[in-house]
């Protein structure tokens, strides 16, 4: 339990960190009284979630690849591989920039925005959305300081992005009265910054970035996109399952949608540490696997549910207590603020089951099962969503949305778990199994939306 306890409060402080200035960001939205603004920074946060899980899949992929080779103690390679996964994650992310800038509009229409609000959320995008190569490039060098075990430098990177955007968002927002189009600026330029730190520490300090050439480029398609491709398939499904409850509550007006993306921000400040427990569980048990010692597998994976349940539980009463004050902060009126109250006080109970998944996910991915792992997230983004979300709209309006969403994490957390334990036992009873797998995904993938600074892993 202290080693759980340790790496994940270790873990926590860096995303917690960028998530309440991703909060902050909001709040200053909301300080200037136009109810569209918030609606349409909903409505483009769920499009560049998208993006952001993109980003994830093939970072994990740039951690694997950089940290197998400095485990065979090939450093050379290992720089090889760091040079060809950056060469390739800003090749991939600039052919989906390109492929997605034509068709902003229609996709905010798909999602519901209308009039002014769709006005909005495309000039937002159209500003923020040329910067993803440089975001996944930033995530790109987290994925290799976490290779080669430099958790520090990783932090750094995603917290100097996040002082960046502390300092340029009210600059930008009130500072040159630019609004919106402020706080798209701000988030570009904390993109940049994030870039230069991590480029600083993978190759300044570690010298874990060489470019290789045509053949040595060619030799590293494989083994990237094979871990890639499945990797950021798994993590698109959060995205998808937040598009569809973003459509239904679209329905209700630019209100709802507000009172959504105040509910999106709200969730990574106050289960962040569930967060970083997504990404610190798996290597406990990836060194505890490696050493056969299984026991440790079962009590790791008991001590992590605990310590899930009792700190949701204590957030949980901490939002129920003080729900009024919290949407009043965000200024949020009408249904907006309803729904902000109807999460702190119900919905926010479901992640006592969200935990399980994301505590069981890296156990699935770290232990040579992540078929499991893109089977309960995909279940979780779709089954769980989709009809619940639907009857819950059709029955009892935006409230229900929102209900709906909670609800079904119920049953995927259960049998997430019960699967968990079970594969636990399963490999105690096969001391031989060896398969190698990619690192755990970074928990930030799991939240309602982000803007991507916080996406990487601590």
């Amino acid at each position: 339990m202290r080693h759980v306890i340790v790496m994940t409060a270790t873990g926590s402080v860096g995303l917690v960190a960028i998530f309440i200035v991703d909060a902050l960001n909001l709040f200053y939205i909301s300080l200037l009284g136009v109810e569209e603004l918030a609606a349409a920074i909903g409505f483009a946060s769920t499009l560049l979630f998208f993006t952001v899980s993109i980003s994830i899949g093939f970072t994990i992929a740039c951690g694997a690849l950089v940290a197998r080779c400095l485990g065979r103690g090939a450093r050379e390679e290992a720089a090889r591989m760091g040079g060809a996964s950056m060469v390739f994650m800003g090749l991939v992310t600039l052919l989906v920039t390109v492929a997605t800038l034509p068709f902003l509009r229609p996709l905010l229409v798909l999602l519901g925005a209308t009039g002014q609000t769709l006005e909005l959320s495309a000039r937002f995008m159209l500003i923020v959305l040329p910067s993803f190569p440089i975001l996944a490039l930033g995530m790109c060098t987290t994925g290799i300081l976490r290779g080669v075990g430099d958790a520090r430098r990783a932090m750094y990177v995603t917290l100097g992005s996040g002082v960046a955007a502390a300092i340029f968002d009210p600059l930008f927002i009130f500072g040159f009265g630019l609004g919106l189009d402020g706080a798209a600026i701000a988030t570009v330029l904390s993109r940049c910054v994030m870039l230069a730190i991590g480029i600083h520490g993978a190759h300044a300090v570690h010298k874990l970035i060489r470019i290789p050439d045509m053949r040595e480029l060619r030799e590293a398609v494989a083994p990237f996109f094979a871990i890639g491709i499945p990797a950021m398939l798994t993590q698109i499904a959060t995205p998808v399952g937040n598009a569809y409850v973003t459509v239904e509550i679209a329905a209700f007006g630019d209100q709802a949608v507000a009172g959504w993306a105040i509910i999106g921000r709200l969730v990574p400040v106050a289960f962040g540490v569930i967060f970083a427990l997504s990404g610190a569980v798996g290597p406990i048990l990836g060194q505890n696997y490696g050493a056969r010692k299984f026991d440790r597998l079962t009590s790791t994976m008991r001590d992590s549910l605990l310590f899930t349940i009792v700190y949701v539980l204590a957030v949980w009463a901490l939002l129920a207590i003080f729900a009024n004050p919290i949407a009043g902060i965000f200024g949020a009126d009408g249904i907006a603020r309803d729904l902000i109250v109807f999460f702190c006080l119900y919905a926010a109970g479901s992640f006592l089951f969200n935990g399980a998944i994301f505590v069981s996910s890296p156990a699935f991915n770290n232990l040579g099962y992540p078929a499991y792992s893109t089977v309960f997230n995909w279940g979780r983004s779709t089954l769980g969503v989709i009809p619940f979300v639907w009857v819950g709209a059709h029955y009892w309006g935006a409230t229900g949305v929102i209900a709906g969403w909670g609800l079904g994490a119920v049953v995927f957390g259960v049998v997430s778990m019960l699967v968990c334990f079970r594969v636990v036992k399963a490999i105690a009873s096969e001391p031989l199994h060896k398969e190698e797998t990619p690192p755990a995904p970074p928990p930030a993938a799991q939240s309602p939306f982000s803007t991507g600074k916080a996406s990487t892993l601590q």
